[in-house]
């Protein structure tokens, strides 16, 4: 799985990298055909927004959380990205 990260009006400094890294590779668990996730962080005046996309087989999956705290928003997009990834494999299992 290869992760490319992007801040906008935020220095992607190396422990937010090492960070994001660690929760993304905590998806490989749910879902292990995942080839490639973009994750955008952003900070606009107050509110720290992480979106990720993430490019499995068979479509793309899109997420977006926003907090006070970066880390708080990348916690919160990977429990967003789980719930999809699970939903996208029982669709996948039950048919």
């Amino acid at each position: 799985m290869q992760i490319n990260i992007t801040g906008h009006h935020v220095e992607v400094t190396q422990a937010l990298r090492e960070y994001v890294t660690t929760k993304f590779d905590r998806l490989e668990r749910f879902f292990d055909k995942i080839n490639n996730v973009q994750v955008i962080l952003t900070v606009d005046k107050l509110h720290q927004i992480a979106e990720a996309t993430l490019h499995i087989n068979g479509g793309e999956i899109h997420a977006k959380a926003d907090s006070e705290n970066m880390y708080a928003a990348i916690d919160s997009l990977t429990d967003k990205l789980v719930r999809q990834l699970n939903k996208h494999k029982d669709k996948l299992n039950s048919h």
